[in-house]
């Protein structure tokens, strides 16, 4: 009797989950800030670029290559970082976002040590932002381990990250969480729920769409998260096999994914994340997400 009565317990617990997900999904007011559809801008991270070159000389072969931003990595000179990101502007390819990551110092480890150092390296993230002129940086939410449970890292992460919001306000950077292979937001409905749950503007989505394509599908991501999505990532991958692919050789759904982007009017930067190479392979990385922009699915 006792095990059933558990499991009527444990079942409207997951009921009252699913119901409170449901709610989130359909409020209009939690998905402020977020522009109404515009342009697909093509963009490649900094260290895509040839490393022997000079940062304006990086530039201005983005430039050429046909994307029309960068996106970096945090500095911890700040006058250089902003140097960097005038060269940049000056080029025609602005420094959009940063990648903070935050693999290495958690938010949801039970250390405090560990949190600290997570904290403070995401404080100057953001500060380098302000400095490149971005106004994203992207973050690793939490980190699910032998150790460190999902419950635990939802509600840790979310606690240390609200304490990074006063600061992301001040700046006017957006902080924006990524669905990565952390072992954690494994749906795009949780993911979501994740990103309402703070109800602040200045927290929302970078989607990746080819991270979660083991265990789903990016059309169904783009299209549940919405409007909260801030940046996006381009990657593809092949299921069979299990690796990585240039743009158009994996199991992502382009056409879907383009329909997709429409559907949710996503407007703004779409940033490869794949090895780096020379002008004739970044050219032709810009052309296969022109491509990929130029689809309408049937």
């Amino acid at each position: 009797m006792s095990d059933n009565i558990t499991g009527r317990r444990e079942f409207l617990k997951v009921a009252a989950a699913v119901t409170a997900g449901a709610g989130v999904l359909s409020s209009p007011a939690r998905v402020r800030g977020r522009s109404r559809g515009g342009k697909l801008l093509k963009a490649c991270q900094y260290r895509m670029l040839p490393k022997q070159l000079s940062d304006a000389e990086k530039f201005a072969l983005a430039k050429q290559c046909g994307f029309a931003g960068v996106e970096d990595s945090p500095m911890a000179d700040l006058e250089a970082a902003k140097r960097r990101g005038e060269l940049a502007r000056e080029a025609g390819v602005p420094i959009h976002s940063l990648v903070f990551g935050g693999w290495n110092t958690p938010l949801s480890d039970p250390r405090a040590e560990v949190v600290e150092k997570g904290l403070a390296g995401m404080e100057g993230a953001m500060r380098c932002a302000k400095a490149m002129g971005a106004d994203v940086v992207l973050l690793v939410p939490a980190v699910v381990t032998e150790t460190v449970g999902y419950a635990e890292a939802y509600e840790r992460s979310q606690q240390n990250i609200r304490k990074l919001l006063p600061l992301a306000e001040e700046l006017q950077v957006t902080i924006a969480v990524e669905n990565v292979w952390n072992k954690f937001l494994l749906s795009p409905v949780e993911f979501t729920r994740y990103v309402d749950e703070f109800d602040h503007p200045r927290l929302r989505a970078y989607v990746d769409v080819g991270n979660m394509i083991l265990f789903g599908y990016a059309q169904d991501w783009l299209r549940t998260v919405g409007r909260r999505i801030v940046r996006i990532h381009l990657k593809d991958f092949k299921r069979q096999g299990y690796q990585w692919t240039n743009l158009l050789g994996g199991d992502v759904n382009w056409p879907q994914v383009r329909q997709a982007l429409d559907e949710i009017g996503y407007g703004g930067y779409m940033t490869t994340e794949l090895r780096g190479g020379d002008e004739a392979y970044l050219t032709d990385l810009a052309k296969r997400i022109d491509k990929i922009i130029a689809m309408k699915s049937a």
